[in-house]
This record gives C-alpha cells, structure tokens and sequence, in this order.
C-alpha cells in the first residue's frame, strides 16, 4: 500500500506518526527505550524523505 501513496503524502503521514511519537514522550516521565527507538527510526525516515525532523521536535 505504501508503494502506491504519493510522495507528499508518505511524507505527511511520516511527520504526523514521528510529531505523535514526540508528543508521547513529552508527557511520558519515565524512561522508555522502545519510544526512544521508534523516535530515532522515525527520524531516519524523515531524513531519508529529506525532511528536517529538528522543526517538529518538542
């Protein structure tokens, strides 16, 4: 299904999970490694769609 999505809406949805992703860990007060994994794959993904994941981080 993700073959067939558009590049600027891969890229949407891409920023939309990773800016959720940040959201989650501002209002979590533990430590959490898999929230930190997903976060740093998400931001490899963002930098693979050339996108800055900086400007949506909380």
């Amino acid at each position: 299904m993700v073959e067939d999505m558009p590049l600027d809406e891969l890229k949407q949805v891409t920023i939309d999970y990773y800016v959720n992703l940040q959201r989650i860990k501002k209002a979590d007060t533990g430590n959490n490694p898999e929230l930190e994994y997903q976060l740093k794959v998400y931001k490899n993904k963002l930098a693979s769609l050339g996108i800055s994941s900086e400007e949506y981080e909380m």
